[in-house]
């Protein structure tokens, strides 16, 4: 016998539940389905998160530093008015006109030393009016520096066609504004700025590449061009209009971005403060299915424990001639201890199975219109292991009290029936 080298405890627990096929077999079923539930829905919900989190990532930085927004001004209304006496104030919202970043270097300095930070990219943005033949469109026109900026945006990616890179006469538009342009690589654009006067001026490029970045919006409005392009375009000679800072945790970025205000006095916004509804979904998810695998593990634990409380009953005459033979009630605790730990190490491993097998036909089934996968699920190893551990505790767990009532049987009622 394989069995007889095992503990007694370990024999008979064994040969309890051998006994009891039926009551074994549908307790570890109920376990596997609870198991299989937990994970596939701890592996949806994490996907959903990194889905998302990778989506609203994908065209901005972790953290973006501005400038300062226009402040409003008291006007005073009478000449009698004493100092520090305000007669009749109006406050009037001032114009908000284009401005660079103050002293943008020395910040850029200061946050690329920072150990969190991993890429810093100065750009130059702004509207403006492009125009071919007697067509002609509002635009948004985003000057950065590509080999920084490729490496928060992966605009190269995109590019359905052309290319990425980017000289000084040269400009990457959307499909869309392509199509409403009738437009192809290589053909020139004459880009204006929306004001007149000295900020701005006119420019002649010839369009790199065309890219789609999935949005009708973006490739209708969205350009882009060199940083010293968009810079005399703009009227901002050596000044940029925002800084994109990527961090190595993303989560970190509310942190990170209020520790850049304190050491530079720049405005610093993370994404994580820009996308508080997004924070406040996810928040709602993980409260969702925490209180999913609550309420499963709940029903699994008082399965095991009345499957258990039966055995008690059914096994009373047997244990009580155990403990007439000299057992200690400790043993008899932990034979029962071991059954509600084996059912569910059972069940657990059966339902780890199944929930993979699930997330594998869920991901294969899941399209889009396009064919693609609906987004990437990651089978982490860790999360088979915390679904094994925690049903195998809350096996134990739901068999202590029927090991407790077993233990303190009385052996001579126990096998007087």
């Amino acid at each position: 016998m394989l069995t007889t080298w095992l503990p007694f405890e370990w024999i008979v627990a064994l040969r309890f539940l051998r006994e009891g096929r039926l009551q074994t077999v549908f307790i570890v079923v109920g376990v596997a389905l609870g198991v299989a539930v937990i994970v596939f829905m701890s592996a949806l919900m994490a996907g959903l998160q990194i889905n998302f989190i990778r989506r609203v990532l994908s065209a901005q930085g972790h953290i973006e530093l501005l400038a300062p927004p226009a402040e409003t001004r008291p006007l005073r209304m009478g000449i009698h008015a004493r100092p520090g006496e305000l007669e009749g104030a109006i406050i009037q919202a001032p114009q908000q006109r284009l401005k660079s970043l103050d002293q943008w270097q020395a910040a850029v300095s200061q946050v690329r030393a920072m150990p969190e930070v991993v890429v810093v990219s100065p750009m130059a943005s702004g509207s403006a009016l492009v125009v071919r033949g007697s067509a002609s469109q509002a635009i948004n026109v985003t000057g950065m520096e590509p080999a920084l900026h490729y490496r928060i945006v992966d605009l190269p990616g995109k590019i359905v066609q052309g290319r990425s890179d980017l000289s000084g006469s040269e400009i990457l538009i959307g499909t869309k504004l392509g199509t409403d342009l009738s437009v192809m690589v290589g053909d020139k654009l004459r880009l204006t700025t929306v004001e007149s006067g000295a900020r701005g001026s006119d420019i002649t490029l010839t369009i790199a590449g065309i890219f789609d970045l999935g949005n009708k919006s973006a490739n209708e409005r969205s350009t882009f061009v060199a940083l010293r392009t968009a810079q005399s375009l703009l009227g901002l000679p050596g000044g940029v209009t925002s800084v994109a800072v990527t961090v190595r945790d993303v989560y970190s970025a509310e942190a990170v971005a209020q520790r850049i205000t304190a050491a530079t006095g720049v405005v610093a916004d993370s994404w994580i403060r820009t996308n508080a509804e997004f924070f406040t979904a996810i928040a709602a998810q993980n409260t969702s299915n925490s209180a999913i695998r609550f309420f499963v593990g709940l029903s699994v634990a008082f399965g095991i424990a009345s499957v258990l409380a039966v055995v008690v009953v059914q096994k009373s005459r047997e244990i009580g001639i155990l403990r007439a033979m000299g057992i200690s009630q400790g043993q008899v605790m932990r034979v029962f201890l071991l059954q509600g730990g084996l059912l569910a190490l059972a069940g657990s491993i059966a339902g780890s199975a199944l929930g993979a097998g699930v997330l594998a036909l869920w991901q294969r089934n899941a399209r889009t219109a396009d064919g693609t996968p609906l987004f990437s699920l990651v089978l982490e190893p860790s999360l088979f292991a915390s679904a094994l551990g925690v049903a195998t505790v809350t096996g134990l767990l739901a068999a202590l009290a029927p090991a407790r009532r077993a233990a303190r049987l009385d052996p001579v009622v126990a096998i007087r029936g």
